[in-house]
């Protein structure tokens, strides 16, 4: 018996470290790394992480755009710090 989800039943879905790592599209020691240092929404079930769907996309997105206000940020940072001349 094969089991489909909708797209709605994807937003409470669980996911495992695989999963994850496929997903982030980065290594599986690298999600174990940020979950352990709470860096990554992440829960443990009988000892294994578990990674909701639905805060993994909120995570991206909340992401996104610190990584955006910090490029401002810097850009702001960095013509301070050169009219300064602290640092050249």
């Amino acid at each position: 018996m094969a089991i489909t989800m909708s797209t709605s039943t994807s937003e409470g879905e669980i996911l495992t470290i695989k999963q994850v790592a496929d997903y982030l599209k980065v290594t599986e020691r690298t999600i174990y790394r940020l979950a352990a240092a709470k860096k990554i929404p992440a829960f443990k079930v009988g000892g294994t992480w578990r990674f909701s769907r639905a805060d993994l996309d909120n995570w991206i997105k909340q992401q996104s755009m610190e990584g955006l206000d910090t490029g401002r940020n810097g850009d702001d940072a960095a013509k301070g710090q050169s009219n300064n001349g602290e640092r050249k």
